[in-house]
């Protein structure tokens, strides 16, 4: 069986355990990129570590009531066991007269940062709001690393949109490719249409045709001997027996 198996150990003492996953919490949430490089099982063991924490900033955005503001702030300092906590000299400090206040934590900042920031990206989120991908073994220790990193986050945003511009720049040019296409067989058929138009006609065939009476070609009237072509050739065959007799 399974008894006290729960989490790994991590070859640490509790204290220094937790200890060690608020650190890794707040560099994940403070980190630029919202991602961190880290061995395999610690990344496994921060994964529910975290996704807690972001579950109570989530729960503070859907909060309503007379009460909501007392209520997130229970949430907020719930949220507040999960990082290191801020500069406990600072009420010291601040007493002297002229002394510069020491500068708060990051821990202060990561936990201000998870409920303006993050409760917001995850508000109809349920759940999963992390993500590991591996990384292999390291050279020296040969320990299997791992990035663990927030979803949604700026540099995925900005792969989306960009994949999204490219899609959209590629069926931009199918269409003014088929634009183009279709136009120039329009032209086409008009060119045709044009010279159709264009072609030559007399005046008096235009004004019959008008009238309503059938167009007659002068040119081949005139030429057309009268019989036709049988009469031309019957009296070539007289000719023919005049000269012989």
């Amino acid at each position: 069986m399974r008894h006290l198996k729960a989490h790994r150990k991590l070859g640490r003492t509790t204290e220094h355990r937790m200890s060690m996953l608020r650190n890794l919490a707040t560099s994940l949430i403070n980190a630029q990129h919202e991602r961190i490089v880290t061995t395999l099982p610690k990344a496994k063991e921060l994964r529910p570590f975290i996704e807690k924490a972001i579950t109570l900033s989530r729960r503070a955005q859907h909060l309503e009531g007379e009460t909501a503001a007392v209520q997130a702030v229970h949430l907020r300092r719930q949220a507040a066991a999960f990082f290191h906590a801020g500069n406990r000299q600072q009420a010291v400090s601040s007493g002297k007269r002229g002394q510069m206040r020491a500068p708060r934590t990051a821990g202060v900042a990561a936990l201000k940062r998870l409920f303006d920031d993050l409760g917001e990206r995850f508000k109809d989120r349920q759940g999963g709001y992390t993500r590991i991908i591996k990384l292999g073994r390291r050279d020296g220790d040969n320990a299997e690393l791992a990035i663990i990193e927030l979803v949604d986050n700026p540099k995925e945003r900005e792969a989306i949109e960009a994949a999204n511009k490219r899609a959209k720049s590629a069926t931009g040019k199918k269409k003014t490719a088929k634009a183009s296409e279709s136009k120039a067989a329009e032209g086409g058929r008009r060119a045709g249409r044009d010279k159709a138009d264009k072609t030559y006609e007399k005046k008096e065939t235009t004004e019959a045709r008008g009238s309503g009476v059938e167009p007659v070609d002068e040119t081949l009237e005139d030429n057309k001997p009268a019989g036709g072509s049988r009469a031309k050739k019957t009296e070539q065959t007289a000719e023919e027996k005049d000269t012989n007799d």
